[in-house]
């Protein structure tokens, strides 16, 4: 590889969430949402695409603009573009579905390559050219077989107040079937996963739809990756028929890694909001995708990507998040980091982002902030833990920090969130960027890196320097 890969695995100024993972020839390539760094709505720029060699997933290049918002006839105030996904069709093009905020339906661009310029080709219709509006059309996900073409869909907020879509029966996830024109509905709509409002008793309560469906079909049966009503997991159904007989299968990821070990909400390890991805293969190995939050809202968020692992029956048990992501190894004991690649980043009670529709008012929390083109985490005071992982920590004898702080105060280094304090950092008042360090021992079985601040006032970390 020409480097390590990371999480997140664009460069820190990208935000692209909704992250659906596609191999096209010998490239993977990402398509997803596209939010505008220290933005103020979802998904406010247009759809770009990046892609890796397979061989090297360190190695990313941006492909530029794919689709504008203004290439849709149906759009002409250009709002944003939400959760997309391409699929290559039988006739051997590309075609990128995707929904636009506050439009029923779901829309149609045609490209004779994964990365190239699409054109809008339509929308998704019935044979008699009505247009396809049932069961709330967003989030479209589509897979070709040899059963045929399938269209996933659907948004289901029965757990949140949005004024919108109060009234409206939410039933869940759709499915239909596509003709091999890729836009006239062959069969359905039909309902394959339960809203909060109808999974009451089936094998889906306490993880019902919410929205975010992304398939792929594996070993002969359907995989449908969702985000459950607790927003921030990324869960999965199973069937070996793509247009019934979905039983939930388990949670996959969650953003805050409530769930993973025991892991219970109030004690979230980042803080949360929707999320959304897919699953990829390559090599042999699995991968998650999915995305992080940043910032004070839920509108700046990072793709991230985890392995992933099938056990005897098929099933995948949760993942924890972790700065090394996609990495074959855990990351070099000898070198930098920027502070925001930490996988955990918490007060303990991390609370609710806010966004558009909702009224949770905002909560003091550390959090990720961008400022004159420096990504940083800041507001970090007295206990507040930040963790990497995972790291050949081994080969590590001295860390540096660059950060800036209010007063003076200590960084202790663990092992383990709770942990013994294995060394300390002494950091002064400084209202500038300024470097402190510290020499330290690790063992070889030691791979998770956790910095906990003791001190008054808040500080801000932009480096981690191992040495």
């Amino acid at each position: 590889m020409k480097t390590q890969c990371h999480n997140p695995y664009l460069p820190l100024f990208e935000h692209i969430p909704d992250g659906e993972p596609r191999v096209f020839g010998d490239r993977l390539y990402v398509f997803g949402s596209h939010d505008m760094e220290n933005g103020n709505e979802f998904c406010e720029l247009d759809y770009v695409a990046w892609s890796a060699p397979v061989d090297d997933l360190s190695d990313w290049r941006y492909e530029g603009v794919i689709y504008r918002k203004d290439q849709d006839p149906y759009n002409p105030e250009c709002v944003p573009f939400y959760a997309p996904d391409v699929i290559r069709g039988r006739d051997g093009r590309y075609y990128l579905y995707y929904c636009i905020k506050f439009h029923d339906s779901i829309h149609v661009a045609v490209c004779d390559t994964p990365a190239g310029q699409y054109q809008f080709y339509g929308r998704v219709t019935y044979q008699d050219g009505s247009l396809m509006s049932d069961n709330q059309p967003y989030d479209p996900s589509v897979i070709c077989t040899d059963e045929g073409n399938f269209l996933y869909f659907g948004f289901a907020p029965c757990m949140i107040n949005i004024p919108r879509y109060k009234e409206q029966d939410l039933r869940g996830g759709s499915v239909l079937e596509l003709e091999d024109d890729m836009m006239t509905v062959k069969e359905g709509p039909k309902v394959v996963l339960p809203s909060k409002k109808y999974g009451k008793g089936t094998d889906f309560e306490g993880n019902e739809y919410f929205e975010a469906p992304s398939v792929r079909k594996i070993d002969g049966m359907y995989y449908l990756i969702y985000s459950s009503v607790n927003t921030h997991q990324l869960c999965y159904a199973i069937s070996d028929r793509p247009t019934e007989g979905f039983r939930y299968g388990g949670v996959i990821v969650s953003n805050g890694d409530v769930g993973f070990a025991g892991r219970k909400e109030e004690d979230k390890l980042m803080s949360v909001g929707n999320n959304h991805g897919g699953l990829v293969e390559i090599a042999g190995q699995w991968y998650i995708f999915y995305h992080r939050h940043t910032a004070l809202n839920q509108y700046n968020r990072q793709g991230c990507a985890e392995r992933v692992f099938f056990d005897e029956k098929g099933r995948i048990p949760q993942v924890t998040i972790t700065t090394s992501g996609m990495n074959p190894t855990p990351l070099s004991g000898k070198a930098s980091y920027p502070a925001v690649y930490c996988c955990n980043l918490t007060n303990g009670h991390m609370g609710a982002l806010s966004s558009l529709g909702r009224t949770n008012a905002e909560v003091d929390f550390p959090y990720m902030a961008s400022e004159n083109g420096e990504r940083f985490i800041t507001n970090v005071k007295r206990n507040d833990l930040i963790g990497y992982k995972y790291i050949n920590l081994a080969e590590t004898q001295q860390i540096e920090v660059i950060y800036r702080s209010e007063t003076d105060g200590i960084l202790e280094i663990r092992t383990e969130p709770d942990g013994e304090t294995k060394a300390k950092i002494q950091m002064h008042a400084s209202l500038w960027w300024k470097t402190a360090e510290t020499e330290v021992t690790f063992s070889e079985t030691e791979k998770e890196l956790y910095l906990v601040y003791q001190g008054e006032g808040s500080l801000s970390l932009l480096t981690l320097n191992l040495k």
